[in-house]
């Protein structure tokens, strides 16, 4: 039996403001919203359905220091695409972890950007191939472990 993933949840503290940067800066179609005041949420996809659900249950920002999501990775086309979100994310203010496209470890043909979503949850965008000569901000570590 092997099980992929159908779609991730993210508990956020503002909805409306999860929702423009996930649906606005990376591109996610919105498809089904909940507006009543205390069950607020987005389902937000593409035509083969829900890849991320936001619900507004969070009373903090997100902490790297408790179990649960380490960081969430999309998977982009190719490293232009990945050239393109980055250019989006900085323009929106985005906090990056580091400057530019760089490798998941030394020498690695996979590679993309590190950055945070509004409520500090570390996100990723990467492709599998296309990140060679990239630099690795650490040497003997992967890069998606530490940031």
């Amino acid at each position: 039996m092997t099980l992929r993933t159908g779609h991730i949840g993210l508990n956020v503290t503002d909805l409306d403001r999860s929702l423009a940067f996930y649906r606005d800066v990376l591109g996610f179609a919105l498809l089904a919203e909940g507006k009543e005041d205390d069950r607020r949420y987005a389902y937000l996809g593409d035509d083969d359905g829900p890849v991320l659900t936001l619900w507004q249950q969070a009373r903090g920002s997100y902490d790297s220091g408790r179990a649960g999501l380490h960081h969430l990775a999309f998977r982009a086309d190719s490293i232009d695409q990945v050239t393109r979100y980055e250019s989006a994310l900085r323009a929106a203010g985005v906090d990056f972890a580091h400057e530019g496209v760089v490798a998941h470890s030394e020498g690695a043909a996979s590679g993309g950007i590190f950055f945070h979503d509004p409520d500090g949850t570390r996100l990723e965008v990467f492709v599998p191939n296309g990140a060679e000569g990239a630099p690795a901000p650490h040497e003997s570590a992967p890069t998606c472990g530490f940031f």
